[in-house]
Protein backbone atom coordinates (compact mmCIF):
# COMPACT_ATOMS: atom_id res chain seq x y z
CA UNK A 1 0.00 0.00 0.00
CA UNK A 2 0.69 3.59 -0.78
CA UNK A 3 1.05 5.80 1.82
CA UNK A 4 0.48 9.91 1.94
CA UNK A 5 -0.90 13.07 4.01
CA UNK A 6 -4.58 14.10 3.70
CA UNK A 7 -4.59 17.68 2.38
CA UNK A 8 -8.01 18.60 2.32
CA UNK A 9 -11.35 17.57 3.69
CA UNK A 10 -14.37 19.36 2.90
CA UNK A 11 -17.56 19.24 4.39
CA UNK A 12 -19.44 16.86 1.49
CA UNK A 13 -17.35 13.85 2.91
CA UNK A 14 -14.42 13.83 0.17
CA UNK A 15 -11.24 14.80 0.17
CA UNK A 16 -7.56 14.92 -1.23
CA UNK A 17 -4.43 12.69 -0.08
CA UNK A 18 -1.14 14.56 -1.33
CA UNK A 19 0.93 11.64 -2.84
CA UNK A 20 4.83 11.34 -2.63
CA UNK A 21 5.13 12.44 -6.36
CA UNK A 22 3.52 15.36 -7.41
CA UNK A 23 -0.41 14.65 -7.91
CA UNK A 24 -2.76 14.54 -5.28
CA UNK A 25 -5.72 11.56 -5.47
CA UNK A 26 -9.60 12.17 -4.75
CA UNK A 27 -10.96 9.98 -1.93
CA UNK A 28 -14.82 9.68 -0.78
CA UNK A 29 -16.14 8.50 2.79
CA UNK A 30 -17.11 5.77 1.25
CA UNK A 31 -13.59 4.32 0.55
CA UNK A 32 -12.58 4.73 4.28
CA UNK A 33 -11.14 1.31 5.92
CA UNK A 34 -11.49 1.37 10.11
CA UNK A 35 -12.01 5.01 10.52
CA UNK A 36 -14.47 7.23 10.06
CA UNK A 37 -15.00 10.36 7.97
CA UNK A 38 -15.57 12.88 11.31
CA UNK A 39 -12.20 11.24 12.81
CA UNK A 40 -9.91 12.56 10.17
CA UNK A 41 -7.98 15.96 10.03
CA UNK A 42 -5.77 17.41 7.58
CA UNK A 43 -1.95 16.56 7.95
CA UNK A 44 -2.96 12.87 8.92
CA UNK A 45 -0.74 9.78 7.31
CA UNK A 46 -2.90 7.73 5.63
CA UNK A 47 -2.38 4.41 3.62
CA UNK A 48 -4.43 3.04 0.56
CA UNK A 49 -4.06 1.57 -3.01
CA UNK A 50 -4.90 3.70 -5.78
CA UNK A 51 -7.46 2.94 -8.29
CA UNK A 52 -9.60 4.30 -11.12
CA UNK A 53 -12.75 5.93 -10.77
CA UNK A 54 -15.27 8.06 -13.64
CA UNK A 55 -13.17 11.17 -13.46
CA UNK A 56 -9.62 9.62 -13.08
CA UNK A 57 -7.16 8.52 -10.06
CA UNK A 58 -9.00 8.11 -7.05
CA UNK A 59 -7.45 6.49 -3.60
CA UNK A 60 -9.28 3.42 -1.61
CA UNK A 61 -9.18 1.33 0.92
CA UNK A 62 -8.07 4.38 3.00
CA UNK A 63 -6.71 3.74 6.68
CA UNK A 64 -4.47 5.92 9.14
CA UNK A 65 -0.79 4.91 8.44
Amino acid sequence: MAEGTIKKLTDKGFGFIKTQGDKDLFFHHSSLQGVRFEELREGQRVSYTEGRGPKGPNAENVKLA
